[in-house]
């Protein structure tokens, strides 16, 4: 494990987003370093592919959602 330096302006964000995603700091940075990197080496795949394929991997399959009929 090492240190990565980030300007402040870039930390402050993943400050923020880990709050929303229930994230820590260092998990959020994690997530979006996967991410991009699955998006540059897939640059075909929109940001839906590439989690629905690696919740399938992950072996997470999310029940369909109910249509709400008025």
């Amino acid at each position: 494990m090492g240190i990565v330096n980030i300007d402040d302006d870039l930390h402050d964000l993943l400050r923020r987003a880990s709050k929303v995603s229930c994230r820590s700091i260092n998990a959020q940075a994690a997530y979006w370093i996967k991410v991009g990197m699955l998006a540059e080496s897939n640059p075909t795949l929109t940001f839906a592919e590439i989690m629905e394929r690696e919740m399938s991997a992950a072996g997470v399959a999310a029940p369909p959602l109910a249509v709400n009929e008025a």
